[in-house]
């Protein structure tokens, strides 16, 4: 695809507001993540991967000339990235994140070394940037569109990859979503979309470009909608915890303390299961009470048609 040579304003008002939202859409994220010290729940592996993603969705911007909000936007969103990855890095202290996330260990970092490793990746990833987009450039104006277009596939799979993540922990918790910030998530999603509507505008779409954004949106409607569901199938169980004066985690911890099965409980690796036998028994009871629970649905519901049936039998 050639690059872009005349940009409407439409679409450099639509980037300029996507930029905006992308620029600062992490904010709310870091400054929650500073203020409780906590982020479990926030996936080491996202915030990195998004990063990363920043570089080759910044050279292919770059490349393709596309409108000046949305060759910053990269920068803006790699930086806001790092920041919230080495927050992880200080505050994940729990065994479960360092289980499940392949950049994070069991005690939180000291904040110089911390601060300092986020550096260097900056650096890191600024270098590689500049580096690719001189070279690349100089070879898509000689007509080569294949360099340009692997990188932005790579930014595309790079993006999808980092909200993957998020979903492991969406089904540790069985739908619930934890430590991510629902302003942050609207910040990002609504970015995403106008990007995608600054693309439209312009004279000529951009796919790569388009997919980026798109898997940005499908992606993150899928964690409100993760969570959306949870909402409806603990209402019950929140009422009660609230009619109790407890917290829905409350409930769930008196649970796991007596050794009761919850249904709702967290689901534990296969390492906590090691660590804890009476962890790896619940779970099985948990997974039994399911079944059992799915069985008597079934059987009721065979009942209600038998009876039924029998019913239009005895009317004339």
């Amino acid at each position: 695809m050639a690059p872009q040579t005349d940009i409407p304003v439409a679409a450099n008002v639509l980037g300029t507001i996507g930029t905006i939202l992308w620029c600062v859409q992490l904010v709310p994220q870091i400054w929650a993540n500073w203020r409780t010290k906590k982020t479990d729940g926030l996936p080491a592996s996202m915030m990195f991967l998004w990063a990363a993603c920043g570089v080759p969705f910044g050279v292919y911007a770059i490349i393709q000339n596309f409108n000046i909000p949305i060759q910053v936007q990269p920068q803006c969103f790699g930086i806001l990235s790092i920041v919230a990855w080495v927050q992880i890095l200080m505050y994940s202290q729990s065994d479960h994140n360092a289980d499940t996330q392949p950049f994070v260990t069991n005690s939180n970092w000291p904040t110089w070394k911390a601060t300092t490793l986020g550096v260097v990746v900056t650096l890191a990833f600024g270098g590689i940037e500049a580096a690719l987009i001189l070279t690349l450039r100089v070879i898509y104006e000689r007509g080569n569109e294949t360099p340009p277009m692997v990188v932005g596939i790579i930014a595309s799979i790079l993006l999808a990859a980092g909200l993957v993540p998020p979903y492991g922990e969406i089904w540790k918790r069985r739908g619930r979503v934890v430590g991510i910030n629902w302003v942050f998530l609207s910040m990002d999603c609504s970015g995403a979309f106008f990007s995608l509507m600054a693309l439209v505008a312009q004279n000529t779409f951009d796919i790569l470009g388009g997919v980026l954004y798109i898997i940005c949106c499908a992606l993150e409607l899928g964690i409100f909608t993760s969570h959306l569901i949870w909402l409806l199938r603990t209402r019950q169980v929140r009422r009660e915890a609230k009619a109790q004066g407890k917290t829905f985690d409350e409930l769930a911890a008196e649970y796991e303390a007596s050794g009761e099965p919850f249904k709702f409980a967290e689901r534990k690796s296969n390492k906590d299961l090691k660590k804890d036998p009476r962890s790896r028994e619940l779970s099985v009871l948990e997974a039994g009470c399911d079944s059992s629970n799915e069985a008597s649905s079934r059987e009721q519901s065979d009942a209600e048609k038998q009876q039924a049936g029998s019913a239009g039998r005895v009317l004339p």
